[in-house]
Parts: C-alpha cells; structure tokens; sequence
C-alpha cells in the first residue's frame, strides 16, 4: 500500500509492512470455500473459551503500539482500542461471539485507520522511547493489560459457570 511515508525512511514502510502483514493473517489469512469468505486466526483461535479471545487481544494490541510509535492523534488511537476491546468484549458470548469476531475485523480496521493517518499527513510527534515518549507508552500499556485483564478474567469467568451448569446438568 502506498503512503506518504518519507520514501527513505525504510524502517518506517517496513514496521508498516509488518502492520498491515499482521492484520491480514489476525482477519482475513483463512479462505472458507463452501461460503466463499475470508476469516483469520484471530477467529480461529477466538474459539478458546476465554483464553483464546485473551490472546487475540494481545495480538491485536502489537497494532495499536505500532501506530502510537508512528505518532498517529490521540482520537485515533482511542479508536484503534475501542475497535479491539469491542470485539473482544463480543467475542465471549459463546457462538455469536465467534460469528461476529469473524465478520467485525478489528485489526483490519485499525490497519486501515494507521494508513489513512499517514496518507492524510496526520502524524504528530513519533512516540519513541524517549523520556516523553515513555509515558505515553505506560499509559496505552496500561489501558491495554486492563483490558486483557477484565476480559481474560470474564472468559475465564463465563467457562467456569459454564462448566458447573454442564456438571450440574
């Protein structure tokens, strides 16, 4: 994909590469021939009770962090968390969840919104490593562990309750 990256700026079309790679094999990478559709392993591997949408959210967050490195506007980002956590809170109700994980594409998403960030020169200053750049990191990390936290926790929840009903039945 095309975008108005500094053409010399090799490392940057290649995290971007690696961006876009990553949404690709998460959302679309499977070819399911009897419907004729495109699912990826983040549906795949959403069919884990509970730990399975927990791991798909850790993938997902690799996009995020990327974009915050890329320097993309805070409303952006926010978008970018809202788009995964929204699919992740989904995808523990069993069946629909994994039905609407297939279809919502949430690393798609947020691949798309980090490109058309770049092609609309709306990047601010790269968060880096640096001493400004670390707080802001922490703080993304940290909305993103709590996250994972809550939903592994109500995954983890919802299997257990399921399990009793099914030994108590």
């Amino acid at each position: 994909m095309t975008t108005n990256l500094n053409q010399n700026d090799q490392h940057s079309q290649t995290r971007l590469a690696r961006v876009e790679r990553l949404a690709w094999l998460l959302d679309n990478s499977i070819h399911v021939p009897l419907i004729n559709y495109r699912i990826g392993l983040d549906a795949v591997i959403g069919l884990i009770p509970g730990l399975g949408d927990f791991a798909g959210l850790i993938l997902s967050a690799f996009i995020v962090i990327q974009a915050m490195r890329f320097g993309i506007p805070w409303k952006t980002l926010l978008r970018m968390v809202f788009n995964i956590t929204f699919e992740a809170l989904i995808g523990l109700v069993p069946v629909l969840g994994d039905v609407f994980d297939a279809t919502f594409k949430a690393n798609a998403r947020n691949a798309r919104l980090l490109t058309l960030a770049i092609d609309q020169q709306q990047l601010g200053r790269p968060i880096s490593g640096k001493a400004a750049g670390k707080g802001a990191i922490v703080v993304i990390l940290g909305l993103l562990v709590g996250i994972i936290v809550l939903i592994g926790g109500a995954g983890l929840a919802l299997f257990w309750v399921l399990l009793l009903q099914l030994r108590n039945y």
